[in-house]
């Protein structure tokens, strides 16, 4: 399938899903954190939304955060690796990011097509899986797919906004149910709050890191190959090895770490 870069309709259609209610069941509601489920007809794409309200942080600040990946080496203790690859159009490019899964598990990793577009008030990031013929996948890693992966950052005035983050993902393989639970339970609720306390520390931060670069905004500033969506296809889980991790449990040492309220 050839890649399509997201219209207006596509973004569109994704914050209807962060605002709408419909189908969704609420698995967590703490600390200013909520997350839903909403069962797929296939359990291994299960979608997973989640919410936080940033009392202190300005919606721009928000989306810069997101954008910024030299910044996220510094918050993000999941990810292993991420860089861009090269891009498509003003808002449009390719990058990679891979990320430590829950012990015994294998880590997995993604070659995404991103696109944002900031919208008056809002803020959006969508993303999903694509095969770039340089980026294989690699062989201490699994492959998972980004069917649709993204965030709706809304303005609430001057010094507040609402973050929503909306995923599913194809994980490549059959996951013991402690992993699901885990992830709505403290995964997810712990990454949410990550991003809000990077939020408040990134202007301090960003003062003294290429204060003026910001390409996600001046696209004049973009140092990004140019490549062409005619060299991508959408990635299709179907093409990718399938892995049993089903019966691995649970190392208890790793939890308390994610637990935080």
């Amino acid at each position: 399938m050839p890649v399509q870069i997201p219209d207006d309709s596509d973004f569109s259609s994704f914050k209807e899903q962060c605002e709408s209610q419909d189908g969704w069941v609420s698995r967590y509601n703490k600390g200013g954190v909520t997350v839903w489920c909403r069962e797929e007809e296939s359990r291994a794409v299960q979608k997973l939304k989640m919410r936080i309200v940033c009392k202190d942080v300005r919606a721009e600040t928000l989306y810069d955060v997101l954008h910024d990946t030299s910044y996220r080496k510094k918050w993000d203790t999941n990810m292993i690796d991420t860089y861009d690859i090269g891009r498509l159009t003003v808002n449009a490019d390719v990058g990679y990011y891979s990320w430590k899964c829950p012990s015994p598990l294998k880590n997995r990793d993604f070659v995404t097509m991103r696109s944002w577009l900031p919208l008056g008030n809002d803020f959006l990031i969508i993303n999903y899986s694509v095969k770039h013929p340089q980026y294989p996948p690699k062989k201490d890693y699994v492959r998972a797919v980004s069917l649709l992966t993204g965030y709706l950052i809304q303005s609430n005035g001057a010094t507040c906004c609402t973050l929503y983050y909306l995923t599913q993902v194809d994980p490549k393989g059959s996951l013991p149910k402690w992993v699901v639970n885990r992830v709505s339970q403290f995964v997810a609720p712990k990454a949410m709050r990550k991003i809000y306390k990077a939020s408040q520390k990134y202007p301090e931060w960003k003062r003294k890191h290429n204060p003026n670069l910001k390409p996600w905004m001046f696209p004049e500033q973009n140092t990004l190959p140019c490549i062409s969506a005619a060299d991508l296809t959408v990635q299709r889980a179907d093409s990718l090895e399938n892995i049993d991790e089903s019966s691995l449990r649970e190392e208890k040492t790793q939890h308390s770490d994610d637990e935080e309220t």
